[in-house]
């Protein structure tokens, strides 16, 4: 019977040594510093949303995002360290995206009251002029400016969410004048419309207008009229949900070295050509 209790209580010691220490109430384990593996931190990821928009930003046919912003935007995220993903999509999509943190950043922006409330924007980068097209019978109309354009009574369409300037605001915040700008998702169906006379314009970043009518051979029925919007800054706008004040200043700094080592030159007359 003595026998029979001692093997009984080496059992019970042996059980209860052996309980992990997540369920012995005063065990505390203590992992030395020097025995923890060190972890290498995550490389910075950074998310552009692309709005196709060529010579700008664009996709070749082997589907590598190319551009002169894309260009310009990849040399600066590489001194910032960081890695550089892309998600497509049309510039109301990457609206909706940025506000959210999904992306972290788009190209070409203009700066606005509204956006800078959910946006940092990024030192300008490059200067940008919007011309009015027409079809070309009417690239000789007689009008000086767009306000009178549209008060003759012609419509212009423009894409969903861009920022024309003070003077297509103002134009479109005239209740009398607003029913004369069409909206479109991308500049594509303006050019479409425009040809099948549902609108007698689109406004369009010169450089841009002028890529899409040569891929398209539309040069013969497609023209610049002489109206255009003049010059404007144009930024690189960041999700304030998703990237520090201390991200945009490093972006700003890379920028600043683009300009210092040439690099931003070169890349201009690329394009220019």
């Amino acid at each position: 019977m003595k026998t029979y209790m001692l093997l009984v209580l080496i059992w019970v010691i042996c059980i209860t040594g052996c309980t992990p220490a997540s369920q012995q109430n005063d065990a505390t384990t203590v992992v030395p510093a020097a025995s923890t593996p060190a972890l290498a931190a995550p490389p910075c990821q950074l998310t552009l949303g692309m709005d196709a928009w060529e010579p700008y930003q664009y996709v070749t046919v082997g589907n590598t995002p190319t551009g002169l912003d894309v260009e310009l935007v990849q040399a600066v995220v590489a001194t910032m360290g960081c890695q550089l993903n892309v998600v497509q999509g049309s510039w109301l999509e990457l609206l909706a995206l940025l506000k959210d943190g999904q992306v972290d950043f788009v190209l070409g922006a203009s700066k606005t009251a509204e956006r800078e409330s959910f946006a940092y924007f990024s030192e300008p980068y490059r200067k940008e002029s919007f011309q009015l097209y027409v079809r070309s019978e009417h690239a000789n109309l007689p009008y000086n400016d767009l306000n009178a354009f549209v008060s003759a009574g012609h419509k212009v369409g423009v894409v969903n969410e861009y920022y024309y300037g003070d003077e297509v605001a103002a134009l479109y915040a005239d209740e009398t004048q607003r029913d004369k700008f069409v909206g479109a998702i991308i500049s594509e169906l303006n050019v479409a419309r425009l040809l099948d006379e549902e609108i007698d314009g689109l406004l369009e970043d010169r450089f841009v207008g002028a890529s899409i009518l040569r891929r398209k051979g539309l040069d013969k029925y497609i023209q610049p009229h002489s109206i255009s919007l003049g010059n404007s800054d144009v930024f690189v706008m960041f999700s304030k949900a998703s990237v520090s004040e201390q991200q945009l200043q490093q972006f700003n700094q890379g920028l600043q070295q683009l300009h210092t080592n040439g690099m931003y030159n070169q890349l201009m007359e690329k394009y220019s050509n």
